[in-house]
């Protein structure tokens, strides 16, 4: 594998959180659907002009290596998620689970020269894949605290590895291995000024491929958010990210060795939050073009969110609510 996290796809999906990450949420179920596209590319000389002695009385074998990959993928994830009224260590309790389905599509092209003292010879080739299927299933907890513009929140999620996989296979859906992620995050939220900024933060690890026997190494990402609201409903604003792998995959070949991943994106974004009856349905369009990326392709990536989930109280009826408890009625 020339890429790091195994291939450059890493359990984690940078731009997952963006604005809100922390802020309250309403008690009970609540429904997210997302439409996940990215199209990005890589290539260059992952191993230049590396001498082999093969034998005491072989010549020196000058091999170069130059690969380029393109892939796309287009996804549906839905997370169902509940939280619970009764509180935990004095903050709110959510859990859910995230599932995906959709395709993916690799192509990779490469050259091998090989030269043997004045005598040299070019090897090219090209492999298309194309995989429908779904996901991995990936559950998550978190535990939210406000205190005024302040919102901090903990979580934890993890890879189960049921998705559409092969080890055989340029492009798939599923990563072919667990893994365990947590961090924290924090909101800055004040209605009074309308505006917002969110950042999360946290760690992978990788457990071993065991159809490769490979295993990807810890990853650092943070994702952030900034918004401006226009009105009581509508905000615009940017979003980023940052994705470094701490620790070198094991498994790859010497040549190549070691690999890390990198990556860093921004982008706009445009929202709406608009309660319709018992239900406040939270629409957001967000993009991502990408730079830096190392040992990882890199290109764009567009996400369109509908978030369902109860509405609020209005002030209004819970000054009511609190003037009637005061009289007794």
């Amino acid at each position: 594998m020339a890429f790091a996290d195994e291939g450059g796809v890493s359990f984690w999906i940078p731009g997952l959180f963006g604005s809100f990450a922390a802020s309250p949420l309403q008690a009970g179920w609540a429904f997210t659907a997302i439409n996940y596209y990215t199209n990005v590319a890589g290539g260059g000389q992952v191993a230049a002009e590396r001498e082999v002695t093969i034998g005491r009385l072989s010549p020196s074998v000058a091999i170069s290596l130059n690969a380029n990959v393109h892939a796309n993928a287009e996804l549906g994830f839905v997370i169902p998620n509940y939280t619970f009224d009764t509180k935990v260590f004095g903050g709110q309790m959510n859990v859910g689970v995230l599932a995906a389905a959709g395709r993916a599509s690799t192509a990779l092209a490469g050259t091998i020269t090989a030269g043997v003292g004045p005598f040299t010879a070019t090897k090219a080739g090209q492999i298309t894949d194309v995989t429908d299927g779904f996901g991995d299933l990936v559950p998550i907890a978190s535990l939210r605290w406000n205190s005024g513009v302040n919102n901090f929140m903990i979580y934890g999620t993890g890879d189960i590895p049921v998705g559409t996989y092969s080890s055989t296979d340029l492009a798939n859906l599923g990563i072919g291995h667990g893994a365990a992620d947590g961090g924290v995050s924090y909101t800055f939220l004040d209605p009074k000024i309308g505006q917002e900024f969110s950042v999360t933060t946290g760690v992978t690890y990788n457990t071993v491929n065991h159809s490769t026997g490979y295993q990807n190494g810890i990853d650092w990402h943070l994702d952030w958010g900034l918004s401006q609201f226009v009105s009581k409903e509508a905000f615009f604003g940017a979003v980023g990210y940052v994705y470094d792998q701490l620790t070198a995959d094991r498994g790859s070949l010497p040549i190549i060795s070691p690999v890390y991943s990198r990556v860093l994106g921004v982008g706009p974004q445009i929202g709406f939050i608009v309660p319709v009856g018992g239900v406040q349905t939270y629409l957001n369009f967000k993009a991502y073009g990408e730079w830096d990326g190392h040992d990882r392709p890199s290109g764009f990536n567009t996400w369109v969110s509908l978030s369902l989930s109860p509405a609020p109280q209005t002030p209004t009826s819970s000054a009511t609510a609190a003037t009637k408890a005061m009289l007794g009625k």
